[in-house]
């Protein structure tokens, strides 16, 4: 017998029975994207790879350590995507779809990172996400963050979920910061763990974002990044404290809230849990008013955020036990006598243009009518029809409610309305 051939640590595979979770929760999310003016936009999974280095930054993690990156067979260098926003950009420069314009898209789709494989943390996950161009005003990062609470509002998760919000300020006020808390770890180098010692000097405000509790300890004494802030940073993001105060959207203030990813400025924000044990952070984003420029476009200012849908779908399983997965099985159609197959699937098909909506199995392979009413069972259909030969003789259809055993006799010609009205 030859070897099994297994999918790849990390990347899993998503069967009907988890994808029928997926589905409802996806089309919420997609809802309220429409319902705030947002159009999609598909971009390739794989990409060159210096977009990514150029707008995430070498001395980033994501860089330096989990990127899927590859030589293809002419020589150039590829990288499997580990984010989108870059590929959002690079899309809407070769397009020509920023410069004096503004965009709303939002994306959806797998990414890739070379991760230790864990709960809600995959090698190839998926990320919903939107992105905004044009616009630079607290008011859109304010729009942002209460699309966000409204999925939360949908998805029935509101009260397991907090709002983190902190001001990084401009890229001049970042390096003056910088050099401040450089010379501020170096009094403690010896206390740093190994990563906090590399990101000292390549990436210092990353230590702020240190899960190792004693170089939290460490920082309690650290400047503070709001005290380098420029005054446009500040007015900014009090102007966004004050739309989401006014929305009722509540928020806690996290000065050591930086976010991995070197492209982002003034706002950056998460929403994070504690229903999920250690990996708390759901959604998270902020501006980036120099990336399009960094990545050879016109200056144009952003914001956006992403989610991975594998810990979402694992907090709407955790706290909202209510939310409903899609049935497989609507109608089961079942059939037995001679001709009744074919006229069976005559009946389907007349149902499916009728009531498109509903979701009908016809019974394959025969059996009696005990076994399709099993099959029916085991699809979790609300209802069967039932076909023997004196219902096609006649142009009717049995009807029975399989939650409470009532059944009718309709004609064929009715079917489809009924069926309609009665499961919606």
């Amino acid at each position: 017998m030859a070897k099994k051939i297994q999918a790849i640590r990390g990347m899993n595979d998503y069967l009907p029975e988890d994808t029928a979770l997926w589905h409802p929760i996806e089309r919420i999310l997609k809802q309220v994207l429409a319902s705030y003016g947002y159009g999609e936009i598909r971009t390739p999974i794989v990409e060159q790879t210096h977009l990514f280095q150029r707008a995430i930054g070498e001395v980033t993690d994501v860089v330096e350590k989990e990127m899927y990156t590859f030589d293809d067979r002419n020589g150039d260098s590829l990288t499997l995507r580990p984010e989108n926003t870059a590929s959002c950009v690079r899309a809407g420069i070769e397009h020509g779809l920023l410069y004096n314009q503004e965009q709303r898209v939002w994306y959806i789709g797998p990414m890739f990172r070379h991760e230790r494989p864990q709960k809600g943390r995959y090698r190839q996950f998926h990320q919903i996400g939107a992105e905004v161009f044009g616009l630079q005003g607290p008011d859109i990062d304010a729009e942002l963050i209460m699309l966000t609470a409204r999925w939360w509002r949908e998805l029935g998760i509101s009260e397991h979920v907090t709002l983190e919000l902190n001001s990084i300020g401009s890229l001049e006020a970042r390096s003056r910061y910088k050099e401040a808390l450089t010379a501020y770890l170096e009094q403690f180098k010896d206390k740093l763990d190994e990563d906090c010692q590399r990101r000292m000097y390549t990436n210092p405000m990353r230590v702020l974002d240190s899960k190792n509790p004693d170089v939290q300890a460490l920082l309690n004494d650290a400047p503070a990044l709001h005290d380098y802030l420029d005054e446009e940073s500040k007015q900014h993001f009090s102007g966004l404290c004050a739309f989401l105060d006014n929305a009722g959207i509540g928020y806690k203030i996290n000065p050591r809230l930086v976010r991995g990813l070197d492209y982002y400025n003034r706002t950056v924000f998460e929403w994070v849990t504690s229903s999920l044990g250690a990996q708390g952070t759901v959604c998270g984003g902020g501006r980036y008013d120099g990336l399009v420029e960094q990545m050879g476009g016109h200056a144009t200012p952003g914001v956006g955020f992403a989610m991975g849908m594998e810990r979402l779908v694992l907090l709407v399983q955790a706290v909202n036990p209510d939310f409903k997965a899609d049935k497989a099985v609507d109608v089961y159609l079942i059939s037995s006598g001679e001709g009744t197959q074919m006229a069976a699937m005559s009946l389907a098909e007349v149902v499916r243009d009728t009531a498109p909506q509903l979701r009908l199995m016809t019974n394959y392979g025969g059996g009696n009518f005990k076994k399709q009413f099993a099959r029916a069972d085991k699809w979790g259909a609300q209802v069967a029809l039932v076909l023997g030969e004196n219902e096609v003789a006649a142009g009717q259809v049995v009807v029975k409610d399989l939650r409470n055993g009532e059944q009718q006799t309709l004609a064929q010609t009715e079917v489809a309305a009924y069926l309609a009205t009665l499961i919606g």
